[in-house]
């Protein structure tokens, strides 16, 4: 299985749809992109894989193998990503701003039943990241 994040950059922060199989799961906040710097850049665009993950703080979520630079990078929820995101990813069923949206942790359920059953099934699961291919905006590296 292969989730596709396709983002949208802007200066204040970096919005995403979560798409499988062409279809819409949920929307995405991240903070701008700032060269993968640790704690306040999103990361690099590529092809990561997904598992399980259990932490007091998150509970249940997701968890991004083998990013370049970083660790420990997650899908959890959260709804103000300069506030609440330090490189990680976080689902939402609705954009309010740049880098904000609301709902997160229903979006986080919602990609979890997804993620969880392919997970049960003993499918590799990836979550593919790139640019927004409707928009002309780019990451620069």
């Amino acid at each position: 299985m292969v989730l596709v994040l396709n983002r949208t950059y802007f200066p204040e922060g970096t919005q995403g749809t979560l798409e499988w199989n062409g279809t819409l799961v949920c929307y995405a906040i991240e903070l701008p992109w700032l060269q993968n710097k640790r704690r306040i850049s999103c990361i690099p665009e590529g092809e990561y894989v997904l598992q399980k993950r259990f932490s007091p703080k998150f509970q249940w979520h997701l968890h991004l193998r083998n990013v370049p630079g970083r660790d420990l990078i997650l899908i959890h929820p959260a709804n103000d990503a300069k506030k609440e995101l330090l490189g990680c990813i976080a689902p939402v069923t609705i954009h309010t701003g740049i880098g904000k949206g609301s709902g997160s942790r229903i979006a986080l359920e919602k990609l979890k039943a997804f993620v969880y059953k392919a997970l049960a099934n003993n499918e590799e699961v990836k979550i593919k990241i790139q640019s927004n291919p409707s928009t002309p905006l780019r990451m620069t590296r």
